[in-house]
């Protein structure tokens, strides 16, 4: 998993490389269709969280999650015309994601898949495959197979823009920012984890998708329960359960609309009593958290392709200090197949 983590900025380098010359066709692909679905599950499934926040804020699409149970479990009929479906799998082998973006073909959707394999099923199914290139992935917890597939999705939704292209300068410095996520220590970060009762991680926005990965790195690589709830729904209730026994997980790019309120929530947790990690943000937001994990210098449109880098090392090296295998968490495998 270490050796996966310090992979990321050449391989989102080479994915960015490798899909970009295949805008054109998203655009061609989505022409006349204005709905856009994305199918997926796990991992793949946060960076399609973020896939829905950028296709609206940044392409000005309605956008949506699937449930693949409608599909593969009830068979529903939906007239899917109008929709592009970008159908998210690392393996591409994920039974349940190939089916579900068959039926959304026989239903008139057109497709692109998004996976680490381009032999794979999935690619098969697809009208355009965006094939990331992270190579072979060792490790159970996805770390470079997430990555490079929000960039696969930083493109797909580029391409769906009024305007395809306004993204390129910053992509063009997403490498750069990610190897810098790399350095510095994250010994108090995975110390403050480790002494822990309770987790709780919350984020908002284009960062969403990123608190539920960071969130879920946690549960598989060190079998610590955490809960990943959007700012909102946190203070709309939850926030009763915040006290001195629970750490918070604060997640936020350096900028944007969402900072402001991520910082209020940062003094209203500590306030409660609750131990702060703060990944990301400015230094006003750093400044009321007990550790903070420095964020990559981007936009926050495309933050959320180096912010979880930080968190990712974090959590390798508490896996470890727990005696735990961060490579080959318990009951889990590469693969997960659902029905």
């Amino acid at each position: 998993m270490a050796a996966e983590i310090a992979e990321q900025p050449a391989a989102l380098a080479a994915t960015f490389e490798h899909v970009l010359p295949l805008r054109h066709d998203i655009t061609r692909l989505a022409a006349g269709r204005r709905n856009v679905i994305f199918v997926a599950r796990g991992s793949s499934d946060n960076a399609g969280v973020y896939g829905r926040y950028l296709t609206e804020i940044h392409a000005g699409r309605q956008a949506s999650l699937a449930a693949p149970s409608v599909a593969t479990l009830y068979g529903a009929n939906l007239d899917l015309s109008n929709s592009l479906v970008v159908a998210v799998s690392q393996s591409g082998a994920t039974q349940e994601i190939v089916d579900t973006a068959e039926w959304a073909k026989r239903n008139g959707a057109a497709i692109v898949g998004i996976t680490n394999d381009g032999n794979s099923p999935l690619a098969s199914t697809a009208d355009v495959a965006l094939i990331t290139q992270a190579g072979k992935e060792l490790a159970v917890p996805a770390t470079k197979t997430y990555t490079t597939q929000l960039a696969a999705i930083t493109v797909a939704v580029d391409a769906l823009a009024p305007r395809p292209g306004t993204l390129d300068a910053d992509i063009a410095r997403v490498p750069d920012a990610a190897t810098k996520m790399l350095s510095g220590s994250v010994e108090a970060a995975a110390d403050l984890l480790a002494g822990a009762h309770d987790v709780l991680a919350s984020g908002r926005g284009l960062t969403f998708g990123t608190t539920l990965e960071v969130a879920l790195k946690l549960e598989e690589t060190c079998l610590q329960p955490v809960r990943g709830l959007s700012y909102a729904d946190l203070k709309h209730g939850p926030i009763a359960v915040v006290d001195s026994d629970l750490v918070t997980i604060l997640v936020a790019a350096g900028e944007g609309p969402a900072l402001p309120g991520m910082t209020e929530l940062a003094g209203l947790v500590r306030e409660k009593g609750s131990k702060i990690l703060g990944i990301g943000g400015d230094p006003t937001f750093a400044a009321r958290c007990d550790v903070n994990l420095a964020g990559p210098d981007l936009p926050e449109t495309l933050a959320p392709l180096a912010l979880v880098i930080p968190a990712q090392r974090a959590i390798e090296l508490l896996a470890r200090k727990l005696g735990l295998d961060p490579d080959a968490p318990r009951g889990l495998r590469k693969v997960t197949q659902t029905d």
